[in-house]
C-alpha cells in the first residue's frame, strides 16, 4: 500500500498538486513510518506550497532515520534556507556534500545560500569588512595623536612595519587580516573606541608564575630529546586508505554495468534493431535508475510504433525525475516525446497539453513548432468533426423561419450554425448576409457574401446581395459592377428584372449626386475619377465610343456584352455620355 500510495502522490508532484502529493505522501507514510524516502518527498512537496517549516520538520525525520543519505541532508537545507536560516542551511548541504561530492542539489544549495549570505552582508552595509564595518575608524586624522597620548599604545608609534599595516587598514580592512591576530591590534582598538580593555600580554604570564603549567596535578615525564640521536625520529608511516564503502562501491560497478549497457543499446538503435535496443536500455535500467536510460528506450519504442510503451516510459521518467531532482531539460524531452507519441494516436489534446508541459520546463523552437502545428491540426478536426449536413439542414430552416419573423439577430445565429454543420455550402453565408443588411452591419455583409461568392462563383443571388449591400454603403460604382457579374451569371435570366432595378437604382443615385453641376464642375470630377479615366483610355471602348458617334443604334448592339454594358453604365452615370 506504502508503494502504491507513493506511486500517486509522485504522479499528482510530476502534475504540481502539491498538496494532492502531500495527502498521498502521508497516506504512505501511515503504511510504512520508517521509509526515509517518504518523509523526503513530503519535505519536497511542502516546500514547494513555501510551507518551510512543516518541509524542516519531514527533513529532520529523514535524516534521523537514513542519516548517510546525501538527499536527506539536502532536502533539510533547502527547507532551512526557505525559512531564511542561511548558517544552518549551509551546514546541512555541506553535510549532504561529505555524504555525496558529486550532489547536484547540494552544489547548487551551496552556492545560492552563498549568495545570498553576500547579499545580506552587503544589505547591511558590511561588505565584506572583517572587522564589523568598524573599518572606517582608521581614517580618524586624530588616529596617531590618540596612540602617542595613550601609555599603553605610544610604544607603537616606534615600529614601522606596525604602523604600515595600522595604515594599510584604513584604505582595506581585508588587506592584513592576520592583524586581528596580534594584541597590540585589539588594544589599538579599545584605545579608538575609548574603551579600556585589559589585554593580556606574555608578561602577564610570568607574573601568574606559570599558571597553566600550576594547572596540571600530575607531572608529566619529560618528552624532550636528550641526545641527538634522539632527536632524530622515524617518520610515522602514512594511513592506509580507508577501503571503500561496499554499498558505494556496488553502486559505482552498477553505474558502469549500465552504461554499458546504454552504449549498445544506443548502437542497436542506430542501425534500427530497435527491440534489441530496448533489451539494453531495459537491463541498465534494472542495473541503475538513470532517467536518461527510460528517456532513450521511450525513443526506441517510439521509433518501433508502439507509442503506448513510450508514453509509459516518458511518464516513468519524468516520475523518477521530478523525485531526484533530475536536469530540467531532460524532464522537458521526455514530456515532448509523450507529445509526439500523443499525435500518433491521434490524441491531439493530450499531444498539445504535453508539448505545453515541455516548454513549460524548457522552451526549444523544435516543440514550440510540434504545439503550432498540433493546435492547427485540431482546429481543423474540430471544425471536420462538427461538419453535420443533417443538422445544417435544420439550422438553416430554422433560421429561414426567424427571418420570416423578423427576429434578424437569432437568424444570424440560426445562420452561423449552418456555417459550421457546412461549411461547403454558399447558402449559409448568403443567408446570413441577408440577415445582416437588415441589421445595417453592411461590410459583414458583403465579407459573408463574398465568401459565399468563393465557394460558388455563379451564385446570383450572393451577387444581388453584395450589390444591395453596396449600395446601401453609397459604393455605386462596385454596385454596378457587381451587378455586371450577376448578369453574367444569370445564364437563364429569371433574375434579370432584379439586376436590372438594382442597377438602375444605383445609376439614378450616381445621376441625382452630381445635379446642379456646371460644365467646368462637371468635367473636373471625371478627371478625378480614376475609373471614369481608364474606361475612357481603353482601346476598344475608344473604338465602341467613336462609332456611336456615327450610329447609335450600334451602341444598343455593343451593350449586350456585360461588361461593355457594365462601362457603358458608368459613362452614362458619371455624365460623359448624355442621353437624349
Amino acid at each position: 500500500m506504502a508503494d502504491a500510495f507513493k506511486a500517486e502522490g509522485n504522479k499528482l508532484f510530476a502534475a504540481k498538486d502539491f498538496q494532492g502529493a502531500i495527502e498521498k505522501f502521508s497516506q504512505a507514510i501511515e503504511a510504512d513510518p520508517s521509509n526515509h524516502v517518504l518523509y523526503s518527498n513530503r519535505s519536497g512537496a511542502y516546500a514547494s506550497l513555501k510551507q518551510f517549516d512543516k518541509a524542516l520538520e519531514d527533513a529532520n525525520q529523514t535524516t534521523q532515520l537514513k542519516p548517510d543519505w546525501a538527499k536527506g541532508w539536502g532536502r533539510k537545507g533547502a527547507a532551512l534556507h526557505g525559512e531564511g536560516n542561511l548558517v544552518d542551511a549551509l551546514d546541512a548541504y555541506e553535510e549532504a556534500l561529505k555524504l555525496d561530492p558529486n550532489n547536484a542539489q547540494a552544489k547548487s544549495g551551496v552556492e545560492s545560500v552563498n549568495r545570498a549570505i553576500q547579499a545580506e552582508m552587503k544589505e547591511d552595509g558590511v561588505s565584506g569588512d572583517p572587522t564589523g564595518g568598524l573599518g572606517s575608524m582608521f581614517n580618524d586624522p586624530k588616529l596617531y595623536e590618540k596612540l602617542a597620548a595613550n601609555p599603553k599604545t605610544s610604544g607603537y608609534l616606534a615600529d614601522p612595519q606596525f604602523m604600515a599595516k595600522l595604515k594599510g587598514m584604513s584604505g582595506n580592512p581585508n588587506a592584513n587580516t592576520e592583524m586581528f591576530s596580534d594584541p597590540r591590534f585589539l588594544q589599538v582598538m579599545s584605545v579608538l573606541l575609548g574603551v579600556d580593555m585589559h589585554i593580556p600580554t606574555e608578561e602577564d604570564f610570568q607574573k601568574q608564575g606559570g599558571a597553566k603549567e600550576a594547572e596540571e596535578d600530575v607531572q608529566m615525564p619529560d618528552a624532550r630529546p636528550t641526545s641527538k640521536s634522539e632527536a632524530k625520529k622515524a617518520p610515522e608511516p602514512e594511513p592506509e586508505p580507508e577501503p571503500e564503502d561496499e554499498e558505494a562501491a556496488a553502486a559505482k560497478q552498477a553505474k558502469a554495468d549500465a552504461d554499458a549497457e546504454k552504449a549498445l543499446g544506443t548502437a542497436a538503435y542506430k542501425k534500427r534493431q530497435f527491440d534489441e535496443a530496448i533489451q539494453h536500455y531495459s537491463k541498465a535500467w534494472e542495473l541503475h535508475k538513470d532517467i536518461t536510460y527510460l528517456t532513450n528506450r521511450s525513443a526506441a519504442q517510439f521509433e518501433k510504433g508502439d507509442y503506448e510503451a513510450c508514453i509509459a516510459d516518458c511518464k516513468e521518467a519524468v516520475e523518477h525525475g521530478r523525485e531526484v531532482l533530475a536536469d530540467f531539460k531532460i524532464i522537458a524531452k521526455a514530456f515532448g516525446r509523450m507529445g509526439s507519441a500523443y499525435e500518433r494516436l491521434g490524441d491531439l489534446t493530450n499531444a498539445i497539453d504535453f508539448y505545453g508541459r515541455s516548454l513549460t520546463e524548457h522552451r526549444t523552437p523544435d516543440i514550440l513548432t510540434k504545439l503550432r502545428a498540433a493546435e492547427k491540426a485540431k482546429k481543423q478536426a474540430d471544425v471536420t468533426s462538427y461538419i453535420d449536413p443533417q443538422k445544417a439542414e435544420e439550422a438553416r430552416e430554422r433560421g429561414n423561419e426567424l427571418f420570416k419573423n423578423t427576429e434578424w439577430p437569432a437568424a444570424v445565429e440560426a445562420y452561423t450554425e449552418m456555417i459550421k454543420r457546412a461549411p461547403r455550402d454558399p447558402r449559409g453565408y448568403s443567408n446570413r448576409a441577408a440577415c445582416l443588411i437588415k441589421l445595417l452591419t453592411f461590410p459583414s455583409a458583403v465579407t459573408d457574401c463574398d465568401a459565399a461568392l468563393a465557394i460558388d462563383p455563379a451564385f446570383v443571388r450572393a451577387y444581388l446581395r453584395k450589390a444591395q449591400a453596396l449600395f446601401a454603403m453609397k459604393e455605386y460604382n462596385r454596385c454596378l459592377d457587381v451587378c455586371t457579374q450577376a448578369h453574367e451569371h444569370d445564364a437563364d435570366g429569371k433574375n434579370a428584372r432584379e439586376i436590372e432595378a438594382q442597377s438602375g437604382r444605383a445609376l439614378e443615385a450616381m445621376m441625382k449626386d452630381r445635379e446642379g453641376e456646371t460644365e467646368e464642375q462637371a468635367q473636373a470630377r471625371i478627371g478625378r475619377d480614376p475609373e471614369i479615366m481608364q474606361i475612357l483610355q481603353d482601346p476598344v471602348m475608344q473604338s465602341i465610343l467613336q462609332q456611336a458617334k456615327g450610329d447609335p443604334k450600334a451602341l444598343q448592339d455593343h451593350m449586350k456584352n456585360p461588361d461593355v454594358r457594365g462601362k457603358v453604365q458608368k459613362l452614362i452615370a458619371a455624365g460623359v455620355i448624355r442621353m437624349g
